[in-house]
């Protein structure tokens, strides 16, 4: 039987711009404290991400509105949220990888898990260019990203193309995602799910591995 590990990748494989508004206010010469949006880690001081959350704006909404006040504080005129997060991450993306991530995509690839991506804008967030510098993802056989599709999480289409693309059944598909409505609509479709909380990221992908077979092991 074939099972699969299917990841997001912002929030889940990636450490969020939230998490490394440090780095940013460095990259891009800004005071310490400037950036004080924080999104999950401060849902109620971020008004703009609990209207996300209510499903008022959509989360490219939410980021093309950060884009831009970013390129304002900047003095850019960034029109492309992939703009921002090049400029704000630099050339060498795998610092803002997450470790335990790494970890689990190694061992569900050593016990012969089938691996595969599910975004809605990998290559319209991060740029086409990005994938190149991650070599981890060689060890990926489908990514599915909406920059080209258009079809959108918590579409059943998307999850249903990323199923067919992997060639098994939704029931053998452990879906990892840090936003609920998305999760929502991977569990509509009979997918196994791990909602992941970016505060406890060694948690999430425990429990994701847990559901592919005992600590990552193909049975």
């Amino acid at each position: 039987m074939t099972k699969a590990l299917v990841l997001d990748f912002g929030g889940v494989i990636s450490r969020t711009l939230f998490e490394t508004h440090d780095l940013t206010e460095q990259a891009l010469g800004l005071a310490a404290g400037t950036l004080d949006w924080k999104g999950p880690f401060d849902p109620a001081g971020d008004t703009l991400w609990q209207s996300m959350q209510d499903d008022v704006i959509s989360e490219r909404d939410y980021w093309h509105q950060r884009t831009r006040e970013v390129a304002r504080l900047t003095g850019q005129d960034w029109t492309l949220m992939s703009q921002f997060v090049v400029a704000a991450r630099g050339a060498d993306p795998m610092p803002v990888i997450r470790p335990e991530a790494l970890q689990a995509i190694e061992k569900a690839h050593a016990a012969g898990f089938t691996l595969a991506i599910l975004s809605n804008e990998l290559d319209l967030f991060y740029g086409r260019d990005f994938r190149g510098k991650l070599p981890f993802l060689e060890t990926f056989s489908v990514i599915h990203d909406a920059t080209y599709t258009g079809i959108l999480k918590p579409d059943h289409r998307a999850y249903l193309a990323c199923v067919d693309a992997l060639q098994c059944k939704p029931c053998d598909c452990v879906f990892v995602d840090d936003q609920l409505r998305n999760i929502r609509g991977a569990q509509e479709i009979g997918m196994k799910t791990v909602h992941f909380d970016v505060a406890e990221p060694e948690q999430s992908y425990a429990a994701a591995l847990a559901l592919l077979g005992s600590n990552g092991e193909n049975p």
